[in-house]
């Protein structure tokens, strides 16, 4: 079943892609999507913004089908969890990601550099052909490396280390990093809602 994705970031695809392979869902974006102006207090209902959004752009477009949406953020304890919402405008939205990293270390170092603790949340909100919605949340702890460490992923995943596996986000591998993180936890949550709620079949 063609599920389309309301995002511009090719690496959150990629990990969509990837968590919801062997399932139902087959993921496509909308070469037509335009991202919506977001809040500033809840990824839930940012990532509704974004799915509602979506579908209007598909009716307008004359297609139907389901549409996908994903918020997420990083929240650093010793910044009273910033940048949380706005985690992809932080430093400015044109910012370079490694810009944004170094920004994020000096500011923490700032703070308090004893305090390193560190979520990842995600919010998924899924809207079905017929208006039906789901929505799932999905979080990780870990803490701020003291620089950028691995290659792999995006955003800050260089730098947010994960005891549990001994690296950062970036170090692991991808299916590591699939098993545990806060978009895998939301993708797991939402599976299990859409086969409860027989949307498939």
């Amino acid at each position: 079943m063609i599920v389309y994705v309301a995002t511009k970031n090719a690496g959150k695809l990629r990990e969509l892609e990837s968590l919801f392979a062997g399932s139902q869902i087959e993921l496509l974006t909308f070469e037509g999507y335009q991202d919506p102006p977001e809040g500033d207090t809840s990824y839930a209902d940012n990532a509704a913004l974004k799915a509602h959004a979506l579908r209007a752009q598909l009716l307008r477009a004359g297609r139907a089908g389901h549409v996908l949406a994903d918020d997420s953020g990083l929240e650093v304890y010793a910044l009273d969890r910033r940048p949380g919402v706005l985690t992809a405008y932080y430093g400015g939205a044109d910012l370079p990601w490694a810009d944004r990293r170094r920004k994020l270390l000096e500011e923490l170092g700032r703070a308090a550099p004893a305090d390193r603790r560190a979520r990842f949340v995600s919010a998924l909100h899924f809207i079905d052909c017929d208006g039906r919605e789901l929505a799932a949340m999905g979080t990780v702890e870990g803490e701020i490396a003291a620089e950028d460490r691995g290659d792999q992923g995006f955003s800050f995943d260089p730098v947010f280390f994960y005891a549990p596996l001994g690296g950062t986000f970036a170090e692991l591998t991808a299916a590591q990093k699939d098993r545990v993180s806060h978009r895998a936890v939301a993708a797991a949550g939402l599976l299990a809602m859409v086969a409860k709620a027989g949307i498939f079949g």
